[in-house]
């Protein structure tokens, strides 16, 4: 067999799945979404009209604020939490595996469960975060005599939590970025500690340096995943309140516009918007940490 028909056997497969499973959806998507369908009529041509509704939807604009703003702040803290555990957990070493495994835990327990887990931990009554918080306090104050958190029941604080859940499902990210730092080369620590340079430096001078394109490519990988980080919590812990559409994220809203309201064409319509906003931001953010990551590389010449 020649070289190119091995090349055409391996790759068959994987076309076939990206036909199948990526391809065939989005046109099917992009065809609904110039639809009127609740899955029991025939499709109705509709035009434009799924995104005019959109437009003038109370719940769709929430949503995107919502989703706009987890991405803002969610997608920042997981990889400075990832990074700041990569630096720590990238040597070799019994505990050091132990305090890994730890990390990589709440990755590997299904979503559901993390969500129902956290529904536990934020319970404003009888849950163990707002326990702690209250020790030191009297009459079920804080230390410093305000009310604890009312995690489920508020939406700031609804919101937080979802963000908190996102943060420690980074296994991923730690995963990548421990393997980043472990392929650095020894030979540049060695030549920073002769030169007396401290932890701090090496890491500014030398680690963030080298491994700041693979936080780049993290960084718009974990924006794309973002629009889909919220919707199991959204769903299991808040159910997209309080109050109504508090924490309703895109996800959410087009699953239950799809699944729960048949709306099959403006669902659609939806997600054609999530595309085209996720492709906005990868490509503004792709810009600037371009013009970041060769900032240097010009000017060190």
């Amino acid at each position: 067999m020649s070289e190119r028909r091995q090349v055409a056997a391996l790759l068959t497969p994987y076309a076939a799945g990206l036909a199948l499973l990526v391809l065939l959806p989005a046109g099917v998507t992009l065809a609904l979404a110039f639809t009127s369908w609740d899955a029991i009529t025939p499709p109705r041509w509709v035009g434009a009209a799924n995104l005019r509704l959109l437009a003038g939807d109370r719940a769709f604009r929430m949503a995107l604020t919502n989703s706009a703003v987890f991405a803002a702040i969610a997608v920042p803290a997981r990889l400075a939490l990832a990074l700041g555990l990569a630096m720590l957990l990238h040597r070799p070493g019994r505990r050091v595996g132990a305090a890994r495994t730890v990390a990589l835990l709440p990755t590997a327990i299904p979503e559901v469960a993390y969500g129902l887990l956290w529904l536990w931990l934020f319970n404003p009554l009888a849950g163990p975060i707002n326990a702690l918080l209250t020790v030191g306090g009297t009459g079920g104050l804080t230390a410093w005599g305000d009310l604890p958190p009312r995690w489920l029941t508020m939406p700031t604080p609804a919101r937080a939590a979802i963000v908190i859940m996102s943060v420690f499902t980074i296994g991923e990210l730690l995963v990548l970025l421990i393997a980043a730092r472990r392929v650095l080369p020894a030979e540049l620590y060695d030549l920073a500690a002769a030169e007396g340079a401290g932890a701090w430096q090496v890491f500014r001078r030398v680690t963030l340096p080298l491994i700041a394109p693979v936080l780049a490519l993290l960084a718009l990988r974990d924006t794309v995943a973002s629009f889909h980080l919220s919707f199991v919590p959204a769903l299991v812990v808040t159910d997209g309140g309080p109050p109504q559409y508090a924490t309703t994220y895109l996800s959410l809203f087009v699953y239950r516009t799809g699944f729960e309201y048949l709306q099959h064409g403006v669902a659609a319509a939806a997600t054609l918007v999530v595309f085209g906003l996720t492709a906005v931001a990868v490509a503004v953010q792709w810009r600037i940490l371009r013009g970041a990551l060769a900032g240097p590389t010009h000017g060190g010449r």
